[in-house]
């Protein structure tokens, strides 16, 4: 079985996606799966919608993630993932290419700074307004969401023995901005006809689909999360330095202050700046500031940054921007009252729950290593690049293209 949607997508004279809706027929609308075209219904949960679960129903997150996947599989969904195996690789990536831009600088104009990739509202803004002074400003890693595609429709294909196109994979994100993230041209599979990422719904649209269907979270079996490795299942949630997001801010400060300084950071001091969404930490060595980061939450925050950007007083060597006000946690689709205000009570729960989750740091996953080595021949293989790593760059406006504003 497997939810029927529809995409309706107009496009503007480049041939790029200007219109997208995306209907999914009262949400809910359940047929037999067509065996011709998909043979697999996948479901990949970002790790940022696990505590919206847990909070809203009052549920520890590991239970929350069992229950959530019994729920999925309850309508038909074949392997249920969590997409923290996707964040590792983009963390890591990202690492990586802060490292070559900084030692760069000098001969690279638009080296640094760096800003992160992850957000798709921001990269959307980048492209479509900020265009050519910013984007290659921008790092060129995948999003987790992303990854995760080239994941389950390459290397677990693979293992399935089968094609991506059989492959229908949902992922269930915070925001709507992911939906049109999955839609992105250079996310595509010609050869097959296929995207990474077949569909995206947002956590509050699966609690919309279990109140359709009359079920709770708390009376739903609890199943076990599926890995990407055969019979192996998940255990407990996991997640990375951060304390609404997956930590690039983090992970890609203490990387850099090792690589390039050879310090070890153990604790990461924040400044708060002009409100607390907007934040910078800095690395001092023998009386100078070497490292300047910062992380920038909300529209504010981003074209405060971009405003100094432009200016040419740009002081910061790396940005984590996050279109949502509070992060990741924050984003549309989950954390809003019915009448689409914040829900400041549930995302002060969630961020309880988030927080009291445990840190695994992407170097030390088995899995991630046998994947640089099996899947993607080497950490530095022209196969990396092709798989892990796109380019953001200007998009042209015409006076037809709308943009749907969530």
């Amino acid at each position: 079985m497997m939810w029927l949607y529809k995409c309706e997508t107009d496009k503007d004279l480049n041939g790029s996606y200007a219109v997208v809706i995306i209907h999914l027929h009262a949400l809910f609308i359940f047929q037999k799966c067509d065996t011709s075209k998909h043979k697999v219904l996948a479901v990949s949960i970002c790790t940022q919608s696990l505590p919206y679960f847990a909070a809203k129903f009052n549920l520890c997150v590991n239970d929350a993630a069992k229950r959530l996947c019994g729920f999925l599989k309850s309508l038909g969904v074949h392997y249920v993932f969590d997409t923290t195996i996707a964040a590792d690789f983009s963390i890591l990536e990202s690492q990586k290419e802060f490292v070559q831009r900084y030692q760069q600088r000098n001969q690279e104009e638009h080296a640094l700074p760096m800003f992160a990739s992850a957000c798709p509202g921001w990269i959307r803004y980048a492209e479509r307004v900020l265009t050519n002074p910013v984007t290659p400003h921008i790092c060129t890693a995948k999003s987790p969401q992303q990854i995760m595609g080239s994941l389950v429709k390459g290397y677990f294909a693979r293992q399935q023995n089968l094609s991506p196109d059989k492959i229908f994979h949902i992922i269930v994100a915070p925001c709507y901005d992911k939906k049109l993230e999955a839609l992105r041209e250079d996310f595509y599979t010609p050869l097959y006809n296929s995207q990474d990422v077949d569909c995206v719904l947002t956590s509050g649209e699966i609690v919309q689909i279990m109140e359709q269907k009359n079920i709770s979270m708390k009376e739903v079996a609890e199943v076990a999360v599926d890995s990407l490795f055969g019979e192996i299942k998940e255990e407990d949630v996991l997640r990375h330095d951060g304390r609404r997001s997956d930590g690039y801010l983090e992970h890609i400060f203490k990387h850099a202050a090792k690589e390039l300084f050879d310090m070890d950071v153990k604790e990461i001091t924040y400044k708060t700046l002009k409100n607390k969404d907007f934040q910078e930490v800095t690395l001092e060595k023998d009386g100078e500031t070497v490292l300047r980061f910062a992380a920038a939450y909300g529209f504010r925050n981003i074209q405060n940054v971009v405003l100094k950007l432009k200016k040419g007083k740009f002081l910061y060597h790396f940005v984590e921007v996050l279109a949502c006000p509070g992060g990741c946690l924050n984003g549309k689709g989950q954390a809003q009252t019915e009448d689409g205000k914040p829900d400041k009570v549930l995302l002060s729960q969630m961020e309880e729950v988030y927080a009291a989750i445990p840190i695994r740091l992407p170097e030390t996953s088995m899995h991630v290593q046998k994947l640089y080595q099996d899947w993607l021949e080497g950490m530095d293989s022209k196969k990396v690049q092709e798989t892990l790593h796109t380019k953001y760059c200007a998009v042209n406006q015409t006076a037809s293209s709308m943009d749907i504003k969530w």
